[in-house]
């Protein structure tokens, strides 16, 4: 099987910026720390747009993405971050082509 991956885009409600980046620091901290089959976990910010966030992930395969939703951290992300996001967009990505990091090739 291979490399699961999303791209997902927040908005955020005005005023959250802030608290919704200290969530997901808190959150990309213990991804660090207990998910090797997480290959990519990238936050950005997005230039013009104080409100949108990009994240861009990358999972081993199906199975690493499905145990990245069962850690304690992001579970309480998921439901902390409703305090602070407008509204989610999530693309599904199917890989076929690019340059990876070590690890995260298709």
């Amino acid at each position: 099987m291979g490399n699961f991956a999303l791209f997902v885009r927040f908005t955020l409600r005005d005023g959250m910026g802030d608290a919704f980046d200290t969530l997901v620091k808190e959150t990309e901290a213990g991804i660090q720390a207990h998910e090797p089959g997480t290959l990519v976990y990238a936050c950005h910010t997005v230039e013009g747009a104080p409100n949108e966030r990009i994240f861009f992930e990358i999972y081993a395969d199906r199975a690493a993405f499905e145990e990245h939703e069962r850690q304690p951290h992001t579970v309480r992300f998921l439901s902390e971050r409703t305090r602070y996001v407008e509204k989610t967009e999530v693309d599904r990505l199917e890989p076929y082509a690019g340059k990876y990091p070590h690890g995260a090739a298709k």
